[in-house]
């Protein structure tokens, strides 16, 4: 069946369009800019992405009837464990990252035929959410000693959040940056040598890694009684859950311990909020509003929405809900993402969301998204609903 909604958007105007907002060192969240993006992007990925095309018109959506970007079919994250969602030829993927998982499951994959977007939007987002001092520099670029309780992407080449890692050092790490987590083992000797290095030059020190890694690290400290005090200026970013492992720590805890065992105030404890599905992550709001309630904050190219986890409708504004997220630096995947979390925005006084919170995940979500993706991506025939 020949569909009149066969629209060709070249995908270098979108991806020039995409980096062009990222480069721009004011961040203004402009509606209509985005609801334009989002719109083209879909009618390129509805017809490069046979698998969400068929997923989209079994909704009743194609780029003909499509008028706002509210509109489109996000896709669940489990679906990235059953299908290749890419926009362009398998032969052309240069880098594919995936999900953490035990031995013998299905791991979702986002795949990439360019990095220069993903990359674009990770450093322009940490610069301004976690770095927000250090972005108006006198000198234009800025260098910091950085402890990453990460391994290499050199290791770990599949990981997301080593490249992450790898791409904030390359930008704005210092010589007396070190990777500390080596064939999955926390060198905790290596890690003390560069402390009392960083200690002595009174620098500020940054410590990046994943919030077990941090467990580990805290555990030893408590355990020999050791307690640091970092330089003022010092900053720690943690990540990731405790999915898979033997124990949980509310992430409050966590923050409590960090600061009491490094020194580092807890307003500039920052957690992320991403996954490997995404091209761009969120981040704790303290560093850039110390004043206002802790939530999390992204860039001006994603949004979030918060529905029903029934009627996909949007819940009101507080109310909790499944958190869908609409991240434009998705370009050669699929830009909306049904996330497996529950969340809710954090309203001002006026009532108007100003970020957003992870309240946990919600039952059985990643089993239905494997569900939806094998029964409707991959039998319904193109042009037919």
């Amino acid at each position: 069946m020949k569909r009149a909604f066969n629209i060709e958007v070249p995908r270098q105007d979108l991806d020039r369009e995409v980096l062009a907002w990222m480069a721009e060192p004011r961040w203004l969240f402009d509606e209509k800019r985005f609801d334009s993006l989002a719109r083209r992007l879909f009618s390129f990925q509805f017809e490069h992405c046979p698998a969400y095309g068929r997923y989209c018109e079994g909704r009743g959506v194609n780029p003909g009837n499509l008028s706002h970007w509210t509109q489109i079919p996000p896709v669940p994250t489990g679906a990235f464990k059953e299908i290749e969602l890419r926009c362009f030829p398998a032969e052309q993927t240069l880098r594919t990252f995936r999900t953490s998982g035990t031995s013998g499951q299905k791991q979702g994959a986002l795949h990439l035929d360019t990095l220069e977007i993903y990359e674009a939007s990770l450093i322009r987002t940490l610069e301004h959410l976690v770095f927000p001092d250090y972005e108006t520099h006198p000198t234009g670029s800025w260098r910091l000693p950085m402890c990453i309780l990460a391994p290499t992407g050199l290791e770990s080449p599949n990981s997301s959040l080593s490249h992450m890692f790898d791409q904030l050092v390359q930008a704005h790490g210092s010589a007396e940056t070190e990777h500390v987590v080596r064939h999955g083992t926390l060198d905790l000797k290596s890690l003390q040598q560069t402390q009392n290095h960083v200690h002595a030059s009174g620098l500020p020190w940054i410590l990046l890694g994943t919030a077990f890694s941090f467990v580990h690290l805290l555990e030893d400290m408590t355990k020999r009684g050791e307690q640091w005090k970092c330089p003022p200026g010092s900053r720690v970013m943690e990540t990731g859950g405790f999915k898979g492992q033997s124990r949980e720590i509310p992430r409050a805890d966590l923050h409590g311990w960090i600061s009491e065992r490094m020194g580092i105030p807890l307003s500039r404890i920052i957690n992320q909020y991403g996954m490997t599905e995404l091209g761009s992550q969120f981040y704790d709001s303290t560093l850039v509003d110390p004043g206002g309630p802790r939530r999390k904050l992204g860039p001006p190219w994603v949004r979030v929405r918060i529905l029903d986890p029934k009627t996909r409708q949007p819940v009101e504004p507080g109310e909790t809900g499944m958190v869908v997220i609409h991240d434009l630096a998705n370009t050669g995947s699929v830009a909306a993402i049904e996330t497996a979390d529950l969340g809710h925005h954090i309203l001002n006084p006026q009532g108007k969301p100003v970020g957003f919170e992870i309240l946990g995940r919600e039952p059985d979500a990643e089993k239905r998204g494997c569900s939806i993706a094998a029964d409707e991506m991959l039998t319904r025939p193109r042009g037919h609903r």
